[in-house]
């Protein structure tokens, strides 16, 4: 067993006792967290640690406290929707060690880029289903890969409202239409597969423990007209500058929806008043890359790059410095919008050297900084900076921990 697994078996093991605090700050009937921001685990939440988009990473993710898993949606050949992060199943799957699908490797223009790979619209669920996941993240354990089934979105449906009963907790699913527009042009739309789905879950309605997210604003335009449930518009860029400027390059540099329909603008468009009003017209709320809410420069700049200032032989985030947080959750908030940035995670090298090589100190500044929610591969670092945010922010709730007379609802 990797060290990799066998810490996070540890960890799972530790965030029992977070746990228990946690599922004070669970999320209440209207979706929202009785207490504190909500916990998203992206690709599962467990994905920290397993092969992400498995039953099995919504599992850990699940135990370890996260309030919603997300699913990210791709359509096979025969029209079904699987859980993947991307068509391209290379990355993801052990397709390309399996012999009897060597020849479905091909090269295709995915969001006006070329893409090589396997992908998901040239197999029907059966072939999809005799592939296995892979950990994506080289820095991650490998152990597991090739042990889990790629499951549906049905599956993981059932799964979840089976977890959401044996837990006696609200949990929920946080849907993205993966590249809207590419699988229009393919003849596999994925809006109205998803609400079908949604409605025979019963969870097409208003209320529902579910989001939807895109990148695109077509397809929640389409969406908005067709469900009541939260629709969240996703933020995307390409890179953070040495002085900590949003870096905004093809193809992360705009929504490709816009670029169909030769729309002029940027992702950043969205986040200016005139742009957020927009979001509003059809949207419950943002979800920006996290550095449009807080970046960072570099500490020490050379040949226009950072430099290695700590000494490990590496340049990373433990490189860079904070800069002053921007307005945009309370401009967000002033017009009603949700703020879900995302994503966390807690490999030393995603740190920035503010916060001391610890997670916690990144979720507690997010938390201050009012966000309703955060999408996290580590749901139990997420989860226990959550429990230390409450029990600063809210004395009545700390003063029941300390004397054990939590009920479920703390302002109860």
């Amino acid at each position: 067993m990797s060290s990799n697994m066998k810490k996070g078996i540890a960890w799972a093991a530790a965030a029992l006792l977070g746990l228990a605090l946690s599922s004070v700050a669970g999320a209440d009937k209207d979706g929202l967290t009785a207490k504190g921001p909500l916990v998203i685990g992206h690709r599962g939440g467990g994905s920290g640690y397993l092969p992400d988009h498995t039953l099995e990473a919504y599992a850990l993710g699940i135990e370890l406290g996260a309030d919603y898993v997300e699913l990210d949606l791709v359509a096979t050949k025969d029209g079904h929707l699987i859980v993947r992060h991307e068509p391209n199943l290379i990355d993801t799957t052990n397709v390309g060690t399996l012999p009897q699908f060597a020849s479905r490797k091909r090269t295709l223009e995915l969001d006006g880029a070329p893409v090589t790979g396997f992908f998901s619209s040239d197999f029907t669920l059966a072939e999809i289903k005799q592939l296995r996941a892979v950990q994506p993240l080289p820095e991650r354990g490998q152990a597991l890969d090739g042990k889990y089934q790629i499951p549906t979105l049905e599956e993981s449906i059932q799964f979840v409202k089976r977890k959401s009963a044996e837990k006696g907790r609200r949990i929920g699913i946080y849907v993205e239409t993966k590249h809207p527009t590419y699988h229009q042009s393919i003849g596999l739309p994925l809006e109205d597969r998803l609400l079908d789905a949604l409605r025979r879950a019963g969870w097409n309605r208003r209320g529902a423990p579910v989001f939807i997210q895109s990148f695109e604003t077509a397809n929640l335009r389409y969406l908005r007209t067709r469900t009541d449930l939260p629709l969240i518009q996703l933020v995307d860029a390409d890179n953070v500058k040495p002085d900590g400027a949003i870096a905004l390059n093809k193809p992360y540099d705009k929504p490709y929806d816009w670029v169909v329909s030769a729309r002029s603008g940027l992702f950043s468009d969205l986040l200016t008043p005139a742009g957020l009003a927009e979001v509003r017209t059809y949207a419950d709320g943002i979800g920006p890359w996290k550095p449009y809410i807080l970046s960072s420069k570099c500490i020490e700049v050379v040949g226009g790059a950072c430099a290695d200032v700590n000494g490990d032989g590496k340049v990373d985030e433990t490189d860079r410095v904070l800069l002053p947080p921007t307005d945009l959750v309370q401009r967000a908030h002033a017009l009603g919008l949700l703020v879900h940035p995302f994503t966390f995670r807690s490999e030393q090298r995603r740190l920035v050297s503010d916060y001391a090589g610890n997670p916690s100190n990144e979720y507690l500044m997010f938390y201050e900084l009012g966000v309703d929610g955060v999408f996290t591969d580590f749901a139990d670092d997420a989860v226990a900076a959550r429990v230390q945010f409450l029990l600063k922010t809210d004395p009545t709730y700390a003063r029941c921990l300390v004397n054990n007379r939590c009920t479920k609802r703390a302002d109860g």
